[in-house]
């Protein structure tokens, strides 16, 4: 990444909407918000591939950086790392009173501010580098939220985007968990960011685009381990499990366990998720 921009200054309220998240998205942000704290457990689980995207942005001290669906922090406090000046935004309030407290002790001290993918608050070519790890791909206006990526990067900036890739491991859990919702699909599957001709047609006119493929593992003791972390901070899931009797609750329980049962060991589960990272410089 290049040195500090002499023009990249604070993020400050532009044209955007004035509310934080956008009507269609408040069942979005109330779903993954449902995990609170307790997702720092599932961002833990793939800290692998999280270090992955912040060491390919390679973010330098003074540099402004946006980390986009940040979560509880996990990527923000990454990319602070080296010194560089990190807002964190996500459409969870509950996401982000984790992420203030998990990254108190942070230096230069990370903002976070509420926000949504598809209208982010922030003024035009703000950031030096951007970066949303298994965040923005799951906004349900891909092309929208794509375009605010390169809005809010200044030319010669960089973006790092991890994504789970079309037909791997974390596609296949999705649908295990959807057959037990209610919910309908969204527009366009959230994988689509993990195919690069998929990401190429949504971020190659702002940005020239390199790829790198990637597997995080995740590793646990049990199935009943891994049901224990995702019931109680994987938002989609509790969200779920709200609307099921008990009946119901343990038919989910029983495809999870099922699921990564295949995925069992000599020392427990070692489940392997393939992901794309995308490294774009904007044009």
């Amino acid at each position: 990444m290049q040195a500090p921009s002499e023009t990249s200054t604070a993020p400050r309220q532009t044209g955007c909407p004035a509310v934080a998240v956008l009507p269609h998205n408040e069942m979005a942000a109330t779903l993954w918000g449902r995990g609170g704290a307790q997702y720092d457990n599932v961002s833990y689980a793939i800290s692998d591939a999280l270090a992955h995207a912040a060491q390919r942005l390679d973010a330098r001290p003074g540099q402004r950086v946006l980390d986009v669906a940040t979560g509880t922090g996990w990527s923000a406090r990454n990319a602070a790392r080296a010194g560089a000046r990190v807002t964190g935004v996500d459409i969870a309030a509950e996401l982000l009173d984790a992420a203030r407290a998990l990254s108190a002790h942070v230096t230069p001290a990370i903002d976070f501010a509420r926000g949504d993918a598809e209208a982010l608050p922030f003024a035009d070519a703000a950031f030096d580098g951007v970066i949303s790890t298994f965040g923005v791909m799951f906004a349900a206006n891909q092309d929208a939220a794509a375009a605010e990526l390169a809005r809010v990067c200044r030319p010669g900036g960089r973006l790092v985007v991890a994504a789970w890739v079309p037909g791997g491991a974390a596609e296949e859990f999705f649908g295990v968990i959807a057959k037990h919702g209610d919910a309908p699909p969204p527009p366009a599957s959230p994988m689509t960011w993990g195919d690069r001709n998929e990401a190429a047609r949504l971020l190659g006119e702002a940005f020239a685009l390199e790829f790198e493929d990637g597997t995080s593992f995740a590793h646990h003791e049990s199935a009943d381990a891994i049901w224990d972390w995702y019931s109680q901070g994987f938002g989609p899931i509790r969200h779920i499990m709200d609307s099921l009797d008990d009946a119901g609750r343990a038919a989910l329980k029983a495809d999870v366990d099922a699921y990564h049962a295949h995925y069992a060991g000599p020392l427990g589960l070692r489940v392997p998720r393939d992901y794309l990272v995308i490294r774009g410089t904007r044009r």
